[in-house]
């Protein structure tokens, strides 16, 4: 097996309803986490893209968060909708999705 040009970590991180931070598991986040999976095997892309369900990322505020290796680049908020978008356009033209990225300002 070659390896992957594209590692996806997607956070599946859950807390107790209520809890201040709150998670990216209450936003939906298995939802994407599917969405990613059957969308590298709709585009033919296993084996170049990985998709791997992660715990806690840390902005669990801006959940769920996506985050796309080699390229480092973080997501926020994402949903199933965005995922097309996230994998036609970074992964299949190398353009990350800028209305999706995760500022800067985050890590202070």
């Amino acid at each position: 097996m070659p390896k992957p040009k594209y590692h996806i970590l997607v956070c599946k991180n859950t807390r107790p309803p209520g809890h201040p931070k709150g998670s990216c598991g209450e936003r939906g986040a298995m939802g994407v986490l599917n969405q990613f999976n059957f969308g590298v095997m709709e585009r033919s892309l296993m084996g170049q893209v990985i998709v791997t369900p992660t715990d806690c990322l840390g902005p669990c505020q801006m959940g769920p968060t996506v985050v796309v290796y080699p390229d480092g680049v973080w997501y926020k908020g994402v949903t199933e909708a965005d995922v097309p978008a996230i994998l036609d356009e970074h992964i299949g033209k190398g353009k990350p999705v800028d209305r999706l990225r995760m500022p800067d300002e985050v890590w202070g």
